[in-house]
């Protein structure tokens, strides 16, 4: 099924519902014309190409990760682990599904930075991994960043994105530095992250099946325009999430 047909066919949240599960307080006008304008995504990513080669397929489905601190509480700066990340391990292969959801991914993510800058974007589903339920990084723009976030209680503590995967409560952060001093879980990838807003992806039942995660290098970054654009592209990703 082509990715404009899926639009057509495929139940999606409303956005009214969508900002009242998550707990936010936007324009619904705001959210909806941002869903129009990645609409287009969907009709682009139908007419394109497959990838077919190998180096093609590695932009899709391989991405570079940061080292992890000895007790895997946080990400080194600037210190890159050996061998990128095998998303198709995690995903269970490089079949045709996970190749369109992916490419309508980076379609999203490209889509949303071209009409409202955000230092770093990124899209994590919820799976199930050898160690227990994480959050995989399905796709992201910016800085290499953690692939994967168990989804424990520890991490709960710690971790902005685990805290929203596990409540289904958005959060939006104006201040990290002040964040985490006040003892707020916030998980350090970069150390010139001023704001941060993550938001959840529901499946159509209110079930939590990932969140949408941006950042900047500001203090209270993300207005209610931002806002918006991050909202829309986790109504959208939903119905593009490859299989569980």
């Amino acid at each position: 099924m082509s990715a404009g047909s899926r639009r057509a066919t495929m139940p999606r949240m409303e956005p009214r519902d969508y900002l009242t599960r998550a707990g936010l307080s936007l324009s619904e006008q705001l959210v909806r014309a941002a869903q129009t304008a990645l609409w287009g995504v969907l009709d682009e990513t139908r007419k394109a190409s497959i990838p077919a080669t190998p180096h093609a397929l590695a932009r899709l489905y391989a991405y570079p990760v940061p080292k992890l601190s000895a007790d895997g509480t946080c990400s080194l700066v600037d210190e890159l682990e050996p061998e990128p990340y095998d998303l198709a391990a995690a995903l269970g292969g490089r079949g045709m599904r996970n190749t369109l959801s992916l490419m309508v991914m980076s379609g999203f993510l490209e889509r949303v930075l071209e009409r409202c800058p955000i230092d770093w974007l990124g899209v994590y589903q919820r799976r199930q991994r050898p160690s227990g339920p994480a959050l995989v990084k399905l796709a992201s723009r910016g800085a290499p960043s953690r692939a994967e976030f168990p989804l424990t209680d520890d991490f709960e503590q710690r971790s902005t994105n685990v805290a929203v995967a596990r409540t289904g409560t958005a959060r939006v952060i104006d201040d990290v530095q002040a964040h985490a001093r006040a003892g707020g879980a916030y998980y350090e990838c970069s150390p010139t992250v001023r704001s941060e807003a993550c938001l959840p992806i529901f499946a159509t039942d209110g079930t939590v099946v990932g969140i949408v995660d941006a950042e900047h290098s500001t203090v209270g970054a993300f207005d209610e325009e931002r806002l918006g654009w991050v909202a829309a592209l986790a109504l959208e990703v939903a119905s593009h999430l490859p299989l569980r």
